[in-house]
């Protein structure tokens, strides 16, 4: 129910918009909409969600025409990373992009130091992050259910901080990384079943625009 009224919050403010302008093409309808859902209320409409993820990007959306030259720029590393990085699950969502590793790609159960494999599967993945550098890029660890909420708070930071530290080590700039962790909080999955709290151990990775690449938008969208 949280989650409808969530949702129903946006879609009713998008249809204000849409009444309001019916003479506005598609770009400039998109770009209102996501001004809309944009700035502080992306943690509250992610959280209620049950979408962390969620929540990052559309805090981050400049919306405008300018969120629609990011979020062309955003479809073509999207494409990149499914063709190169095939173990992944890749999203798309308004301005940035959402990849989900889990625990059987990066972890052994209940540890958070990176195999050799987990290595690999990264090592895909910084390719195409150092082609597309103009970007941020927040880390989020999660866990499943098994254990107490403090020792998966605990797991989930050190995840994430195991994937930054080898992402660093590879030449991606720190500067251009944070994590999170959000231990048992935020399942996506059904920790029921062993296949979903499988998939709730998972390390997520959210790519948004910085800072010199929201202006270079900005400058394209003037002209």
């Amino acid at each position: 129910m949280k989650n409808f009224k969530i949702y129903l919050f946006i879609l009713l403010s998008s249809s204000l918009i849409f009444i309001g302008c019916a003479s506005w093409n598609k770009t400039q309808k998109g770009g209102a909409v996501g001004t809309v859902a944009g700035g502080g209320m992306g943690a509250v409409i992610g959280r209620a969600a049950g979408n962390t993820a969620l929540g990052a990007i559309i805090g981050a959306a400049v919306g405008g025409a300018s969120g629609a030259i990011i979020g062309h720029q955003m479809d073509k590393q999207a494409e990149e990373i499914k063709k190169t990085v095939p173990d992944a699950k890749v999203e798309r969502i308004g301005e940035g992009i959402v990849i989900e590793f889990n625990s059987n790609v990066l972890f052994g159960y209940d540890k958070s130091n990176l195999s050799y494999a987990s290595k690999a599967s990264l090592d895909k993945l910084v390719k195409v992050l150092n082609t597309y550098n103009e970007t941020n890029i927040e880390l989020q660890g999660h866990t499943d259910s098994k254990g107490s909420i403090a020792y998966n708070q605990t797991l989930s930071e050190e995840r994430a901080g195991s994937v930054s530290r080898y992402l660093s080590s590879t030449g991606i700039a720190s500067n251009r990384m944070t994590i999170k962790g959000y231990g048992e909080t935020v399942p996506k999955y059904d920790n029921k079943t062993s296949d979903g709290r499988s998939e709730n151990r998972r390390v997520e990775f959210l790519i948004t625009a910085n800072e010199k690449m929201k202006a270079e938008a900005e400058k394209e969208a003037a002209n």
